[in-house]
């Protein structure tokens, strides 16, 4: 079993910057960040796997970064350049099985889901 823990989520302008943190227990291959908005799909927003490869939603390409430790253990993203449009509750995922480019940003091909952390922006 794996558990998820997210951390680094709260409130900030137009323009800012926040860092969201995810600790992993358990076995994982690929992470990911998801955000879901009130009324709105959940969405994938960047995932990274053990070997590093990344991939990023065109909303966010550009604006944010996906990054684990040396050890693995811990996924972050990095947000620049926040817009109001970027609000949601931010969910780390794992899956611990290798995820093909084409369904890595699918909310379906993980197993494992934190509980979530806010971000506002405004």
């Amino acid at each position: 079993a794996v558990q998820l823990v997210e951390s680094g989520g709260g409130s900030v302008q137009t323009g800012g910057t926040l860092r969201l943190s995810c600790a992993a227990s358990g076995d994982t291959y690929c992470m990911a960040w998801f955000r879901q908005a009130p009324g709105k799909e959940r969405e994938g927003v960047a995932t990274i796997d053990s070997d590093g490869r990344t991939t990023y939603a065109d909303s966010v390409k550009g604006r944010f970064t996906i990054s684990q430790d040396n050890a693995g253990y811990t996924v972050y993203l990095q947000m620049t350049s926040l817009k109001p449009e970027d609000s949601a509750m931010y969910y780390c995922a794992a899956d611990p099985g290798p995820v093909g480019r084409a369904i890595a940003l699918q909310r379906t091909t993980y197993r494992y889901w934190g509980q979530g952390t806010q971000v506002t922006v405004s």
